[in-house]
């Protein structure tokens, strides 16, 4: 393909409207991937994310002993804990046994601190009652940091 190099061109003269010159623009899928990368989400991650049903979502150990770890939210009422069979097994002295709860109200998740001794965060604030998490919300559980995706088909519908 052969390039023209553009034609001079003073302020006062209109120019003619030529495609290829114009600001590109990029629809909700393309800033929900932009957004991702700027969080920190790989993309095998972004992928899984963007399966995910409506009703569910994830959480991804972004930091602790086992970073990088993945449960899925579908259930009525997750656990998590440190004990043997919590539905989210953390396994480190800094989580109760039974520490936190992961709750659906419909396609809306949101977390309580089940009496934990060390207390469950949100962007670095203790919690002391129910808490609707958003996508992207930071939740501290002992040691682990786990961030919160919705499924992006419920994010369309609510946005």
């Amino acid at each position: 393909m052969v390039e023209t190099p553009p034609e001079p061109h003073d302020d006062a003269t209109p120019r003619a409207y030529r495609p290829s010159e114009t600001t590109g623009r990029y629809g909700p899928d393309f800033a929900a991937q932009l957004a991702a990368l700027e969080a920190g989400v790989s993309t095998e991650e972004h992928d899984v994310i963007g399966a995910l049903p409506s009703g569910s979502a994830l959480l991804i150990v972004r930091r602790g002993p086992t970073s990088g770890a993945r449960f899925l939210l579908d259930a009525g009422v997750t656990v998590a804990g440190r004990h043997p069979e919590a539905d989210i097994f953390l396994d480190d002295v800094t989580v109760s046994r039974k520490h936190a709860a992961f709750v659906r109200h419909g396609t809306q998740f949101s977390v309580r601190d089940l009496g934990s001794l060390n207390g469950t965060f949100i962007a670095g604030e203790r919690i002391n009652d129910a808490f609707v998490l958003t996508d992207g919300c930071e939740v501290q559980v002992g040691k682990f940091h786990l961030t919160f995706y919705a499924s992006r088909l419920d994010l369309i519908t609510v946005a």
